[in-house]
């Protein structure tokens, strides 16, 4: 078991609130991933789970047992830095056996624990070598195979991607992905990265400021945003959102792909004229940057079009309406009558 609860978690330094009121239930087995942009309380939430930050006020429990006071030794996690700190000059097989030795594991078992461990991360032909030798993936492997010799109820990761390339990383999100199924131990992982937060995680908490501002799986955070936050952090360009547009103060936005070129069908859809300023081609899609007097709209489109002034449909379906406070809210018939009339003035 290694399910995880924090409740009313409250963490301070000095004058300055990091995380004001955090509540947090990771579900046993999951594959839960913090994600959100530097400061906001995602890497201290995951220090405290461990035991390596002690929370102002509340309680964490890990399997229903308050471990605020727990030292992190004893709370039956291993967590994996994004540094990955290797002992140079240990080989490889040493380095995963440190811990079994210092809790005095009989070789023989330390033996079979390492040789069923490394045959899972894929490091039985290097079990000889030092991390010097070792390519950036193969180090990071070294630095999971130590922790999963421990047995661990909670895997607790953080960013421990952010230091390889592009390639390398792309291959170890898959290989951690197969890896939570086949231990089916809980990971809670952080990251700064919307791309490995929606392809590795079942479950996304998504933070700003110590604050949730939404939970969900991978492809309700995309289709269905809660607040402005949410559908501008998720998407790849992220979602067009522009205020002043409606007669009161709210929001409208929608998906850079959603957005249709000349349209035929437009009684369904709010019409905006634009001009093409740039144009970045990226292989299979191409992302455009067309101005209009609502503001600058990126555009995701498979087609490469020549056309420099440009109509740009919406279906209503695909357009997201936010009240004062940034909060989804629902796209009346009232607004939609106003959208529609706004393409003629």
């Amino acid at each position: 078991m290694g399910s995880i609860k924090l409740k009313n978690i409250k963490k301070s330094f000095g004058k300055d609130v990091i995380i004001p009121d955090l509540n947090l239930t990771i579900d046993d087995g999951s594959f839960t991933v913090l994600v959100g942009p530097s400061g906001c309380g995602k890497s201290t939430t995951l220090r405290m789970i461990a035991g390596l930050e002690t929370p102002t006020s509340g309680n964490i429990y890990i399997d229903d047992k308050d471990v605020v006071e727990t030292p992190p030794g004893k709370r039956g996690i291993a967590m994996v830095f994004q540094n990955y700190a290797l002992y140079p000059t240990m080989t490889v097989r040493k380095n995963i056996e440190f811990g079994l030795v210092n809790k005095k594991v009989p070789k023989s078992e330390r033996d079979k624990t390492i040789g069923e461990i490394s045959e899972i991360v894929g490091l039985e032909k290097y079990l000889d070598r030092k991390p010097s030798s070792l390519s950036g993936g193969q180090r990071q492997r070294v630095a999971l195979a130590r922790a999963m010799v421990k047995k661990p109820k909670v895997f607790l990761m953080d960013e421990p991607l952010s230091n390889l390339d592009a390639k390398l990383r792309a291959q170890m999100r898959v290989e951690l992905i197969q890896l939570h199924k086949k231990l089916g131990t809980t990971f809670v992982y952080v990251t700064h990265d919307q791309v490995e937060a929606m392809s590795m995680g079942d479950n996304i908490v998504l933070m700003n400021k110590g604050v949730i501002m939404q939970r969900s799986t991978p492809k309700e955070m995309y289709h269905n945003p809660q607040n402005v936050f949410t559908s501008q952090f998720i998407g790849t360009p992220p979602m067009n959102v522009f205020d002043g547009v409606l007669t009161n103060d709210y929001k409208i936005g929608f998906r850079p792909e959603k957005i249709e070129f000349f349209p035929q069908d437009k009684d369904e859809m709010f019409l905006i004229k634009g001009r093409v300023i740039t144009k970045e081609q990226l292989g299979s899609e191409v992302i455009y940057s067309i101005d209009t007097k609502y503001g600058m709209v990126m555009v995701k489109k498979a087609d490469d079009i020549e056309e420099e002034n440009i109509i740009l449909g919406i279906k209503y379906k695909n357009i997201f309406m936010f009240d004062e406070q940034s909060q989804r809210t629902v796209l009346s018939d009232k607004i939609k009558k106003e959208l529609a009339n706004m393409y003629h003035k």
